[in-house]
């Protein structure tokens, strides 16, 4: 592994883990983005049975960060992850012996929302999208009210959620305790759009609507595959139900593969075990549709 600078901006440097394939080159190279509502995480979160098992296929890996709310909104957030697609095609093909034409996007919860969104907005296409729990609409009911399952867990102070955040753009975090509290009393009030992209939905829906994926779908949308599971307390199941729909509707190519009882998260919890099972559960079978769907999608080469 190597980490690279992609992007400084702002006084930010914001960084990428580079992981080559087991295999010929130039290799198909899978561009992930991480979760944590935007607010936290960091590129260092990638399953470790995903990484193993994706390099091991003969697929190139790259992790990145991105410059994260409430000090940096939405818009500026989505340049960032735009770039680092830009650097894959460019710099890093050629210093990697990346195949700029067989690239594919993935990422989880946040990180699926924003993998959604390239697909609508890069040129050209990424030959494939995977969003494991991730979203279309930044805009539902969902995000702009209280939400009920946080709001059971003891309401957060505002200055104790506050006093995570300050005002220069970091993209790395050392306080992911700290930062998930401030996410959670966001839930809890119904504020997390506002405090994200900074516009004030209580002004009109309009604004958000360029970053809502299942809003920007065209027929040229890449095939895509999303994973959710059914029991998810976070994100709700339904936002990837609604996200096929739309794809449907649009004639994109697309499979939505339900976790029977999968919680938010579930892939980290899915163990190697479980994935080299004679009998695996539902949440490795969905891992194993994964690889099968990229080598489909992104053939490595003998």
């Amino acid at each position: 592994m190597e980490t690279i600078i992609y992007k400084q901006v702002d006084g930010c440097s914001i960084a990428a883990d580079i992981y080559p394939a087991a295999g010929a080159d130039p290799a198909p190279v899978l561009l992930w983005i991480h979760g944590g509502a935007l607010i936290t995480g960091s590129r260092s979160g990638i399953p470790k049975l995903l990484l193993e098992e994706f390099t091991r296929a003969g697929f190139a890996l790259v992790a990145i960060d991105y410059r994260l709310a409430p000090e940096t909104k939405l818009p500026a957030i989505v340049e960032d992850v735009e770039a680092a697609a830009r650097w894959v095609r460019g710099p890093g093909a050629q210093r990697f012996a990346f195949d700029p034409n067989r690239l594919a996007i993935l990422g989880a919860s946040a990180g699926g929302y924003l993998t959604l969104l390239l697909g609508a907005r890069l040129t050209p296409r990424p030959q494939a999208l995977v969003s494991f729990f991730g979203y279309g609409d930044i805009v539902g009911d969902w995000y702009l009210r209280p939400d009920p399952f946080y709001r059971s867990q003891g309401l957060i102070p505002a200055e104790l959620a506050e006093s995570a955040v300050g005002t220069e753009p970091v993209s790395a975090v050392e306080n992911p305790e700290e930062r998930g509290r401030f996410y959670r009393y966001c839930r809890q009030r119904g504020t997390w759009p506002l405090r994200v992209t900074g516009m004030d939905p209580a002004r009109g829906l309009q604004p958000f609507h360029p970053f809502c994926p299942e809003r920007n779908l065209t027929p040229y949308y890449p095939p895509t595959l999303l994973l959710h599971g059914d029991a998810d307390t976070d994100v709700p199941y339904a936002q990837s139900v609604a996200m096929a729909a739309a794809l449907d509707s649009a004639g994109v190519k697309n499979e939505l593969l339900t976790i029977p009882d999968g919680p938010h998260g579930y892939i980290n919890t899915t163990t190697r075990d479980d994935y080299e099972s004679a009998n695996p559960t539902p949440a490795a079978k969905s891992l194993h549709r994964t690889l099968a769907f990229l080598k489909d999608k992104l053939p490595t080469l003998p």
